[in-house]
């Protein structure tokens, strides 16, 4: 018998705001998954003994804009990976962020559903992972708050501050609790994106505030800023060991240029972070090219 790891309670979003992203001879299929049609998966391609990433976007997105396409398409260009995006973009609409904030718990808890689906249907939870930007990062962490097992792994690309650092209490917001390996990626630490550790392992980008390539008026270069950790975090999913991060003091952002080293050994961010790692770790990208955003 299949065991049920989603809590009885009652939602009301859904049913078409799940995308599956399956390849063929043909090309990639975008498939909308029914979490009420048992088959919904088994038809749309998926393949359990793969590894199973679940994408979620922030603020004013949605899953078919910069960066969760940049985010999607380096998954797709792997072969190991069944890739889920949840697009909760009516409830996310620029200029009502408060609304956008008081949505997450339903979103959260819907895709918890989303999440049991998985795991009943063959997946693995120990080779899920729930990837989220900006609110989408708080959004993983609450799945938990709606599951009756721990999450395997979480990725937070820069977690969302604005309110979230004066009222967001731990239901509302990523903590290293929600998952057994929870890694964050900082890329514009006290501007738009949450400030020093948040998981059991973060990553301090450039300074963790504001990206080198990004250029123009303040809001323009937070954005941007904010906006890198997807790009940085899906150069780890082509290329192995794409950015390494060497040890360092838990503040970020860094407010000089030093950063405060630590005596240790260097360790990949992103898709090939090991297990079991904790602390802050700066890492320098050596980059000026921007991450392109809409």
């Amino acid at each position: 018998m299949k065991k049920n790891i989603f809590k009885n309670e009652t939602t009301v979003f859904g049913g078409n705001n799940y995308r599956f992203f399956d390849r063929s001879e043909s090309g990639t299929r975008r498939l909308r998954i029914d979490i009420r049609n048992h088959y919904s998966l088994e038809y749309s391609g998926f393949v359990p003994s793969r590894k199973n990433a679940i994408i979620i976007h922030g603020f004013n997105g949605t899953e078919s804009k910069t960066p969760m396409t940049i985010l999607r398409n380096a998954y797709l260009s792997r072969t190991d990976y069944n890739i889920f995006t949840v697009d909760w973009m009516p409830l996310a609409k620029f200029p009502c962020y408060l609304s956008a904030l008081s949505n997450m718990k339903l979103v959260s808890q819907c895709t918890a559903k989303l999440y049991a689906f998985i795991m009943e249907n063959g997946g693995d939870a120990r080779e899920t992972t729930c990837v989220g930007h900006s609110l989408g990062a708080h959004i993983c962490g609450m799945i938990s708050n709606h599951l009756d097992v721990k999450q395997h792994k979480i990725v937070g690309l820069d977690p969302a501050r604005p309110l979230i650092n004066r009222y967001g209490d731990k239901y509302f917001r990523l903590t290293k609790d929600d998952a057994h390996q929870v890694q964050v990626i900082h890329t514009n630490a006290g501007v738009l994106g949450e400030v020093n550790q948040v998981g059991h392992i973060d990553f301090c980008v450039n300074g963790g505030q504001i990206q080198p390539g990004c250029k123009g008026h303040v809001l323009r270069r937070a954005r941007c800023s904010h906006f890198q950790s997807a790009c940085f975090f899906s150069t780890t999913i082509r290329k192995a060991n794409a950015h390494l991060g060497r040890p360092c003091v838990t503040t970020c952002p860094k407010k000089s240029s030093n950063w405060g080293y630590l005596p240790g050994k260097a360790v990949p961010m992103g898709e090939d972070t090991p297990f079991g790692i904790k602390g802050m770790f700066c890492v320098d990208t050596h980059s000026n090219s921007d991450c392109p955003f809409e």
